[in-house]
């Protein structure tokens, strides 16, 4: 078996759901860091992937990109006792939609406002903070609704779509607070931070926090 290896940070929200992936199979897998430490790494990973994002996936010389495919991919090439994508089609269907969700919905308003303090500017940090809380609020409110009765995003079972949930709610309800109108989905992310695989991705990004441009809370 060829060995895998994962460029990206610990930091990084995409990563950190490929991250999840591999951790919950056990997978074993060498983590590229990429930060002004590992200058190698970087030239390795822009020399592979130019369009400059990350997480990016090596198993062997095959290289996989975007986190959604990496952990699809994972499941064809190194399946473990996690199966992270349903067998049964409609279901499957049911785990990309709420994967999706989670980046489109929940992901990209969070990095909006990210990105908006990364400027420096004040008023673009408030127009983009105001811009993801109200993206973030709708959001909030559609799984409030859509977790009634469920453990895990689509059902039962740990998908693909609580690897997306875990970093996207972590850093939403730091860039917008997940309000006491939402329990059942601050329950929910309550219970993705103590899933073991979540808490070590989380755990092992702790260092990085004073990074955060909106503020890391005292608490998670």
């Amino acid at each position: 078996m060829s060995e895998l290896a994962l460029y990206g940070h610990p930091f990084s929200s995409y990563t950190q759901k490929v991250l999840i992936a591999l951790y919950e199979n056990g997978l074993s897998f060498d983590f590229r860091t990429l930060g002004p430490d590992t200058p190698q790494h970087a030239a390795e990973w822009l020399r592979r992937w130019p369009l400059q994002k990350f997480p990016l996936l090596l198993d062997g010389e095959r290289q996989v990109a975007e986190s959604s495919i990496i952990i699809e991919y994972l499941q064809l090439a190194h399946a473990g006792p996690v199966l992270l994508l349903p067998a049964e089609p409609m279901a499957a269907l049911d785990v990309r939609f709420l994967d999706r969700f989670f980046d489109l919905h929940v992901m990209s308003p969070m990095q909006h406002a990210v990105g908006g303090a990364l400027t420096g500017v004040a008023a673009k940090r408030e127009e983009a903070l105001a811009f993801a809380t109200g993206k973030l609020e709708l959001a909030y409110a559609w799984l409030e609704s859509h977790l009634a009765g469920q453990t895990w995003a689509a059902g039962e079972a740990f998908t693909l779509a609580d690897c997306a949930a875990a970093p996207s709610l972590f850093y939403a309800d730091w860039t917008h607070r997940i309000g006491e109108q939402y329990p059942l989905l601050r329950a929910y992310r309550a219970r993705l931070l103590a899933r073991p695989s979540v808490a070590r991705a989380v755990d092992e990004a702790r260092v990085f926090r004073p990074l955060f441009p909106l503020g890391a809370p005292d608490r998670d």
